[in-house]
């Protein structure tokens, strides 16, 4: 099989993450300073048929494209989490994720694949603003479809606004299609990887999202979104992971606004492992995933 061969070229390739332990989830109404949503639609686009989400909350995120859930996480699970962050980044341990599966499952289904965690410590900015992520669509980094299949969970390890660089999203913007992006021309430049949309109207609404610890937001991977920087002396903690279903199928980059970010992908798995390793954009990803849920299926 082709996934078999795959991962025999990737055996070289270590400190994948490990599977996660699910957490627990508490529903509560969704946050965010815009009005609520006027869509009506007889068929939802976004969000699956689920007994978790209000028809509000549905409505919200078919419309916005994002759902805050507050207090999804529990303060003893953020401790513990805290904790085990904190090792990471003393380099006493490997990294783990976080599950909230019930909630997940209503953006991708049953067959559940967490395609890409990360534990973000964003440190104080140094005054070259280089702790901005510029504005982007994450599905830039994705090489698999349907987008709709595709959702992140970001959740505040503490509380987060505009002093410690929180996330600014700008609504409606999921229904998008992708955008070139590249590295903006900056004074101080920008993070490795932080590529950002070259065109997109400045004028739109922008939602600067406070979070509280243990809230997440669940947001799509087309909606544009960033970061401001960190102004204050300690580094803001979150977890985030994208999910997508395992029915989602992988697609050829080549020739299209991603080659950009496939190129500096493989550049930098050639660095690291050796140009002998035959990696490729699909086998990068494909390595990454983790089924969580369900089945494996076609990613």
């Amino acid at each position: 099989m082709e996934q078999q061969r795959a991962a025999a070229r990737l055996r070289i390739v270590l400190g994948h993450l490990g599977r996660p332990s699910a957490g627990a989830v508490v529903a509560s109404p969704t946050s965010g300073p815009i009005a609520p949503a006027s869509f009506h639609p007889q068929q939802f686009q976004y969000t699956l048929d689920n007994n978790v989400l209000s028809l509000e909350q549905r409505k919200f995120y078919e419309e916005n494209g994002f759902l805050v859930i507050k207090n999804l996480v529990s303060d003893a699970d953020i401790q513990r989490f805290r904790v085990e962050f904190e090792k990471i980044c003393r380099q006493e341990s490997k990294p783990v994720g976080l599950m909230i599966l019930k909630y997940v499952e209503c953006f991708t289904g049953p067959n559940i694949m967490a395609m890409h965690t990360m534990l973000i410590n964003k440190p104080p900015d140094t005054g070259k603003k280089t702790s901005r992520h510029p504005l982007h669509q994450d599905l830039h980094y994705f090489p698999f479809r349907p987008s709709n299949r595709i959702v992140c969970a970001w959740t505040a390890m503490e509380h987060i606004d505009r002093n410690n660089g929180c996330l600014v999203v700008l609504p409606g913007t999921h229904k998008l299609p992708l955008k070139p992006h590249d590295y903006p021309q900056w004074e101080g430049g920008v993070n490795t990887m932080y590529h950002g949309i070259q065109d997109y109207d400045k004028d739109h609404a922008r939602v600067h999202l406070v979070m509280e610890k243990g809230d997440t937001v669940f947001f799509h991977p087309l909606l544009i979104h960033g970061s401001g920087r960190n102004q204050t002396q300690g580094f803001r903690k979150a977890i985030s992971c994208h999910f997508a279903s395992a029915d989602c199928h992988y697609i050829d980059v080549k020739g299209t606004i991603q080659e950009n970010i496939e190129k500096e992908v493989l550049g930098i798995a050639d660095r690291l492992y050796g140009t002998e390793s035959g990696l490729n954009f699909k086998d990068i990803w494909i390595f990454r995933g983790r089924l969580v849920k369900g089945e494996r299926i076609t990613l």
